[in-house]
């Protein structure tokens, strides 16, 4: 194994704590990032005197406040959420179930905002998830609006199966893709969790590229698909005219 270097140790600390592992020993950060146990010591206390971790009464360390900072920073996350935020807020007034706005990060799609009902289906995501792209609408419709090579790499490589439905046929996902860019709405049926239904559309930036993408995720069994593409479709607008992007232009380059 090729040693890291001292910004990849760093990296590796961070790289420990995810969604199911918030909270951390110094051994379990250790052993999670291949780091030993005396590099790890040294490592963590210098992210924590930073601000990048802090460790609770008990001694376990967790993402410090520090580090959301940083990260609220990235113009795909915290400014693109304000931007979409009263959007995707009417979407939930006119529907009240469940509300995504996600980002591509490479072959995932990162959650940057969720907005939930009390009684909407429920969803395996939260801020900061990421799920693999042909798996979700929002990543469908990300996939969808890519660059040729990246649709290329990503159907050349392992299709996840999450249920009986999940696309996992590279010719299917690309018929699926065809559609999606045809239509302007990607449709997942059943593909994360057996009783959801996610509509999905691209949000565009100033130029016209696909920056993100908004969705409404309903119960399967009763979804009026129908019905929810026009108000998926006018989030997704709004929101792109938010981000100063004119649909009179004659060309909407790609990712």
């Amino acid at each position: 194994m090729t040693a890291l270097s001292a910004p990849g140790r760093l990296l590796a600390v961070l790289g420990a704590f995810d969604h199911e592992h918030t909270a951390l020993s110094l051994t379990d950060i250790s052993r999670r990032a291949g780091l030993s146990l005396t590099t790890a010591h040294r490592l963590v206390a210098a992210l924590a005197e930073w601000g990048a971790l802090e460790r609770d009464v008990d001694g376990l360390y967790h993402v410090g406040l520090r580090l959301w900072e940083v990260a609220a920073l990235a113009p795909r996350g915290l400014a693109l959420r304000q931007t979409a935020l009263p959007y995707l807020e009417d979407l939930y007034e006119a529907t009240h179930e469940n509300v995504q706005l996600a980002v591509r990060d490479g072959a995932e799609v990162v959650y940057i905002e969720w907005i939930s009902g009390r009684s909407s289906v429920g969803v395996r995501i939260q801020v900061g998830a990421r799920w693999p792209l042909h798996a979700t609408g929002v990543g469908l419709a990300l996939l969808a609006h890519a660059r040729p090579a990246v649709q290329d790499a990503y159907c050349a490589g392992p299709l996840a199966a999450y249920t009986a439905y999940t696309i996992t046929d590279p010719v299917r996902l690309r018929r699926t893709l065809a559609e999606v860019r045809r239509t302007g709405v990607a449709v997942s049926t059943r593909q994360v969790t057996d009783d959801a239904l996610s509509v999905a559309a691209p949000v565009r930036g100033a130029d016209g590229t696909v920056v993100a993408a908004v969705s409404l995720v309903v119960p399967q069994a009763d979804a009026q698909v129908p019905a929810l593409i026009p108000a998926v479709r006018l989030a997704a607008r709004g929101i792109s005219r938010a981000l100063g992007w004119r649909p009179t232009a004659r060309t909407e380059p790609q990712v």
